[in-house]
């Protein structure tokens, strides 16, 4: 079977890329939702370009499965991620109020930075394994 790393690492960009237009367009539990969804796709990108398997969709989790030294502070912002995974899109999310009500500028600018970091660690990764 062939190896589909690149395929899910180019389909994480397009999640951040949509992330930068949803927050652009002022969705910023869209832009949010998007982020997790881009930090989620680039680790297992980074899964199976190692050849490992990867199944889930705890960011953290699949961060920290990645083992070697990840920094501390990066598995910490893909906790902040992580909180984007359901309570942007439902409305039971929250004790009350729609999702929309409940992000603006500050989470869906922090959220791209982070995934955009996760984004760059993938891509260096998948560099060193020849993936991309």
């Amino acid at each position: 079977m062939a190896n589909r790393a690149r395929d899910w690492f180019t389909q994480a960009e397009r999640d951040l890329e949509q992330a930068r237009d949803s927050r652009a367009a002022g969705r910023h539990e869209w832009a949010c939702f998007a982020t997790q969804q881009a930090a989620g796709k680039a680790l297992k990108a980074m899964h199976l370009a190692r050849n490992q398997e990867a199944w889930g969709h705890v960011v953290a989790r699949l961060l920290e499965e990645l083992g070697g030294g990840v920094p501390p502070e990066l598995i910490e912002k893909t906790k902040v991620l992580d909180n984007f995974y359901v309570a942007t899109r439902y409305a039971n999310g929250h004790p009350e109020g729609a999702p929309f009500e409940h992000y603006g500028t500050l989470q869906s600018e922090q959220a791209i930075r982070y995934a955009g970091e996760i984004i760059e660690l993938a891509r260096a990764e998948m560099a060193r394994a020849g993936g991309s």
